[in-house]
């Protein structure tokens, strides 16, 4: 909100995002999980209102931290999760994003949807960041 210009480039971000083909309840996904793993409550928050209302059910919302244990996903939500995990914890390996990590995703999403996933990963950590550095209280809203 302090710098126009910077939100006027990520709003151009997200509709080029929206436009991928992912259906908008799998970058949901997306966007809660990469922020449940950096601790932002604000964009947890905000994540499971957007889920909400993009159709989730709250025992999915529910299952999204330990979704690997869940039958509640499809297999192609479940490629999109490990692409998110591995590509939010760069640090944990040297080679977070393995061939095989990528090779399971793209046998479900096209190069366009594959795009728009990876800009919800790498926008979710960018607001995770800022949130969590000002200290951004879970139920903000930005206007």
């Amino acid at each position: 909100m302090i710098l126009p210009d910077a939100m006027t480039g990520i709003q151009n971000i997200y509709k080029a995002m929206h436009k991928g083909g992912v259906p908008a309840s799998t970058l949901e996904l997306v966007h809660l999980r990469a922020s449940q793993i950096n601790g932002c409550s604000a964009c947890v928050d905000s994540g499971v209102r957007a889920a909400k209302k993009n159709g989730e059910t709250d025992e999915r919302l529910f299952q999204v931290v330990a979704w690997r244990e869940s039958d509640l996903f499809t297999d192609a939500e479940r490629a999109a999760l490990t692409l998110t995990e591995a590509a939010t914890r760069l640090a944990d390996k040297p080679d977070a994003v393995t061939d095989e990590i990528w090779d399971e995703v793209a046998d479900h999403f096209d190069e366009q949807q594959l795009a728009a996933i990876i800009l919800m990963i790498s926008l979710t950590n960018l607001f995770n960041r800022i949130n969590t550095t000002i200290r951004e209280p879970a139920g903000a809203t930005w206007g």
